[in-house]
């Protein structure tokens, strides 16, 4: 069993480097020899069936298993939103944000999290207050403030409604270009990855099985010629029909 160490990565402009990387749950395995990197400021949409292995490699990046065998390494701070905002019931918001900060400008950088996300006036709210939407604001506010080079989001907005989903991709769009960390979004929704990625992977039996870039400029619309085109074409990956059926 080889754990994960987080090593600084070689080229700097790398910001996530697998090599290898093998899972095995039992007689199972989820991830098989897999290899991935992804560059700093990249955004990168991972896709794939249910139990293909996606939250598991994700989990592997976030440093949260330690039985995963061949090479990781994470070259600067990495933080991960997943599909529940898990915030903490008994803190206030800000207080949500600010967890795991350092004391002294905790407070001030908290207070500036919550404003890029648009929750300044629900700063001193109790989680349980809180529409799905601005649960998953906060939870972004929280990853962000610290910065990260690798920023990894797990289906945060699987269970938001269609309004507010599009909403968040935007928000996301805006964070992402301000910051420019690295990102790996985990979701099952083709669109959203068209809509959002640079790069779309595809993972089926523990492996990396399509890789398709996407140079459209943002913001992009899904009728777009290119994006049909490509949906079909990961949906195929996917061993989906465009009609929906498998």
């Amino acid at each position: 069993m080889a754990a994960r160490v987080p090593v600084q990565v070689s080229p700097p402009e790398v910001a996530a480097s697998v090599r290898a990387l093998t899972r095995r749950f039992g007689d199972r395995t989820v991830l098989d020899d897999l290899d991935l990197e992804i560059a700093r400021g990249e955004f990168v949409a991972l896709l794939g069936r249910s139990g293909s292995g996606k939250s598991t490699l994700l989990r592997a990046l976030a440093g949260l298993d330690d039985e995963v065998e061949g090479g990781l390494a994470v070259g600067e701070s990495v933080a991960v939103a997943f599909q529940e905002p898990r915030l903490v019931p008994w803190k206030r918001v800000r207080a949500n944000v600010a967890l795991g900060l350092a004391r002294g400008d905790a407070r001030a950088r908290a207070e500036a999290a919550l404003a890029e996300v648009g929750l300044t006036e629900r700063a001193d709210a109790w989680p349980l207050t809180l529409s799905g939407g601005e649960a998953q604001r906060a939870s972004l506010a929280r990853a962000l403030v610290r910065e990260p080079g690798l920023l990894l989001l797990d289906e945060p907005f699987s269970a938001l409604d269609a309004l507010t989903r599009i909403t968040m991709h935007r928000l996301v769009l805006e964070l992402w270009s301000a910051h420019r960390p690295a990102v790996l979004l985990v979701t099952h929704d083709v669109d959203e990855a068209l809509l959002l990625a640079d790069r779309v992977l595809v993972l089926d039996e523990g492996r990396i099985a399509h890789e398709t870039a996407i140079s459209l400029p943002r913001p992009r619309h899904r009728d777009h010629p290119d994006l049909v085109s490509l949906r079909t074409t990961l949906l195929a990956a996917l061993g989906v029909s465009p009609e929906g059926t498998a």
